[in-house]
């Protein structure tokens, strides 16, 4: 999945441009401040080991012996499953049922966190994940009995286990800062309504809902937060009020590290220099809003190294990337867990401008060269953010 990043100044809407220059200053420490309530789903469980995820990494492994004991360090990590098209959402119960073997044989709740990621229109700015439903051809209802309902379905056949449903990566927040864009716009009620729709069938007593909410270098401007607050308390409202989420999912499929500055010269405007400060004004925003109190989740998977891009609009396969902070939970008051959202090695988008679905930024100055489709196992890349990790692994 693509992450676009837009600078609003009153009401012109500015893309990101590419600029140099050293980086500033590392920030201090962020502190949270934001309690979060109720249960936390990531605390007390063991996370579900995606079999299919490891065989990527075992096979890369077998490949490149000289590499393989570091590699293979991957395979104990869990990262999230992916449903971005109606075929895959028979795949759903087999991860289900691998994840009860694996809660069975540790005596253990094991959580199985799976990325809803199939909107009528969607990435309405971009092209490299275009899907496959549109508003004009009946989508909206579409995703409702075709998506969501047969996922509900698997949720609920399964009521013994813990589930987080991160719904919509790159989604909502096309409605705070895109709407200059025909796509965009049009796409704003299906979008909505959509979104509503999965909170509602969501409402179990093993799932826990987050929304995804961009990253701090699409929504870090005060502006851009309080638009996106707008938005989420509309959402929650139609749904049946915010308690009917846990949370927020951050810097999904997105590289803007934790605690340094990111995003080049660009950062010296955003009040938000990085995700952990990002999240943390974030909350405040929400609180404002009438939406206190919720948890994070962020994407650290391909985020250990700040500083790696020209340009926080700079989403496709960003060279010198690597993976970042370990999955666990709580690691900061405040943020329920840091997650591997994005299975590290998958392609973002295509890098060959003759193949569907290419889009320009996958074969720019930021983007590493050879990228396969979006969601293609990538193992060139895969290579390059083991040797990256940060922390090492």
């Amino acid at each position: 999945m693509k992450r676009k990043s837009f600078l609003v100044i009153g009401s012109l809407v500015v893309g990101m441009a590419a600029c140099g220059g050293k980086l500033g200053p590392e920030p201090p420490p962020v502190t949270m401040v934001s309690e979060t309530t109720g249960k936390n789903p990531f605390k007390g469980v063991d996370f579900f080991i995606n079999p299919d995820y490891v065989e990527n990494v075992e096979s890369t492994a077998v490949r490149h012996p000289e590499a393989a004991a570091k590699i293979r360090k991957v395979e104990q990590y869990p990262s999230a499953v992916w449903l971005d098209a109606i075929a895959r959402v028979p795949r759903l119960k087999g991860w289900l049922d691998e994840a009860k073997k694996q809660q069975d044989a540790k005596g253990k709740p094991t959580l199985t966190v799976v990325v809803l990621c199939n909107l009528p229109n969607r990435d309405c700015a971009a092209n490299a994940s275009a899907g496959e439903l549109s508003v004009e051809a009946g989508g909206e209802a579409r995703y409702r009995t075709e998506f969501v309902d047969p996922i509900a379905e698997q949720f609920v056949a399964h009521p013994d286990q813990p589930i987080v449903a991160i719904v919509e990566p790159d989604s909502l927040a096309n409605m705070t800062t895109n709407q200059f864009v025909p796509k965009c716009a049009a796409s704003t009620d299906a979008y909505r309504n959509s979104v509503v729709y999965a909170i509602k069938r969501f409402a179990l007593p093993n799932v826990s809902v987050y929304l995804d909410a961009a990253h701090a270098g699409w929504l870090g401007w005060d502006a851009n937060r309080e638009k996106m607050a707008k938005v989420f308390r509309r959402v929650l409202d139609e749904a049946g009020g915010p308690h009917m989420i846990r949370g927020f999912a951050t810097n999904v499929s997105n590289f803007t590290h934790l605690s340094n500055r990111d995003g080049a010269a660009m950062a010296l405007t955003n009040p938000c220099p990085n995700e952990l400060t990002y999240v943390k004004m974030l909350a405040e925003t929400l609180s404002m809003y009438g939406m206190p109190g919720k948890g994070f989740v962020i994407d650290t998977s391909r985020n250990g190294k700040g500083g790696t891009r020209r340009s926080w609009g700079s989403w496709c396969n960003v060279k010198g990337a690597g993976l970042g902070e370990r999955p666990r939970a709580e690691p900061i008051r405040g943020v329920d867990a840091y997650f591997w959202i994005k299975p590290p090695g998958e392609s973002d988008g295509v890098s060959d401008p003759t193949q569907p679905r290419f889009d320009e930024m996958c074969a720019g100055y930021d983007a590493a060269p050879g990228a396969p489709q979006a969601g293609q196992w990538f193992e060139p890349y895969f290579l390059d953010l083991v040797k990256n990790a940060s922390p090492p692994l």
